[in-house]
């Protein structure tokens, strides 16, 4: 399999590593420190196509293939794994829900302001008592007449805070276990009340918060599909954003390669750069091995949704792998450091709190694994 990049591509690579540099590197501590998404930032990527990258160009999007996007959350999160994430809630989840599920009516009244950027998005599936177990989730959504009453609370939401425009899933029907959730896009304006910002680890840019709705009316006519759809449609989504979550996982740990190379070149220990002793050869020769197998599996994973394919399986073990790759890579880039990676004034402090969230969001290290067990021996 030839994953050599088309000159769109290189262009698509060239233009956001030298966005990351120029309008993200020299803030992003500050928006670390102070747990705040740069909306000024979010609108200039907006300007540059990549808000909606893989958005069809008649709905106001760039039109770029799976493998594109990948390359875009590689070079934001070489930089700033945190608003590469913030990207990935807003495109790879809300807005793919939309352009998978919505009726062309729907998709021509809210796709182009969040392919354009102009609107934020924000996907709500998780909630206080159903994490993993998503099918567990309490949010019901009652038809009433011509809206559909939606009640209940979500917790982790990525851009909660920030977002004009939700995918929400709520259960249409109690008894009915995950054949009962329904998919619906919300907006803010509706009376969705924005509550506890969590304070993180890491992806500290990127707004992490609680959501509840009371007697929320949501038009009837927003409803995603039909009810009892929302479950599958989730697991769809899912696969989609998680090849995208490998690429962010890649673009980290190659940031943190890449800084700890640098400093084992420079850093002198016995009279000579610790790059020549052995020990710090090694680890970066795994370092680097990693890196590019968890790269290979997520192209791959690019490649099959482009064609079509069912990437269950593919997109599982990319985003297992790179995410347990980015986090090995962050480890063993701070040990490089010594005492300096501990500090903030090296950007592995940084790359290593981020890591992570990895292995966490988008479904666990442990749940990808029954996904692709599961595939296994089906």
């Amino acid at each position: 399999m030839d994953f050599t990049f088309s000159e769109e591509t290189k262009l698509v690579q060239e233009s956001v590593r030298r966005f990351a540099q120029t309008e993200i590197a020299p803030h992003l501590m500050k928006w670390d420190e102070v747990q705040e998404l740069p909306l000024d930032v979010m609108a200039k990527l907006g300007d540059l196509g990549f808000m909606g990258p893989a958005v069809p160009e008649k709905y106001g999007g760039a039109g770029l293939s799976t493998l594109d996007v990948v390359v875009i959350m590689e070079e934001l999160a070489r930089v700033d794994p945190s608003i590469a994430l913030a990207l990935a809630g807003h495109s790879g989840l809300c807005l793919q829900h939309i352009l998978e599920f919505a009726n062309d009516e729907q998709k021509a009244a809210y796709v182009p302001d969040l392919a354009s950027g102009r609107k934020i998005g924000s996907w709500a599936l998780t909630e206080p008592a159903s994490g993993s177990d998503a099918a567990a989730m309490s949010s019901t959504a009652k038809l009433e007449g011509e809206f559909y009453v939606l009640n209940g609370s979500k917790s982790f939401i990525t851009n909660g805070a920030n977002a004009s425009t939700f995918v929400i899933m709520a259960k249409t029907d109690v008894s009915k276990g995950r054949e009962g959730i329904s998919a619906f896009i919300v907006e803010k304006g509706m009376g969705i009340v924005v509550g506890k910002k969590e304070n993180k680890l890491g992806m500290r840019a990127s707004d992490t918060v609680q959501l509840s709705f009371d007697q929320v009316r949501v038009p009837s006519k927003n409803l995603l599909g039909k009810e009892g759809e929302g479950f599958l449609q989730v697991l769809s989504v899912l696969d989609s954003g998680r090849v995208g979550i490998a690429g962010l996982a890649i673009g980290l740990a190659q940031g943190a390669f890449d800084a700890a190379a640098k400093y084992a070149k420079e850093r002198s220990q016995f009279g000579r750069p610790i790059a020549d002793f052995q020990g710090i050869q090694f680890k970066l020769a795994d370092m680097g091995v990693e890196i590019e197998a968890a790269r290979l599996l997520t192209y791959r994973a690019a490649a099959a949704k482009t064609k079509g394919e069912d990437i269950n399986l593919l997109a599982a073990q990319a985003k297992y792998f790179a995410s347990e790759v980015a986090q090995r890579v962050a480890t063993a880039a701070v040990q490089i450091h010594g005492g300096y990676g501990y500090t903030k004034d090296y950007p592995v402090e940084k790359f290593y709190r981020d890591a992570k969230l990895l292995t966490i969001g988008e479904g666990t290290s442990e749940v990808q694994r029954l996904v692709i067990a599961r595939n296994i021996l089906r």
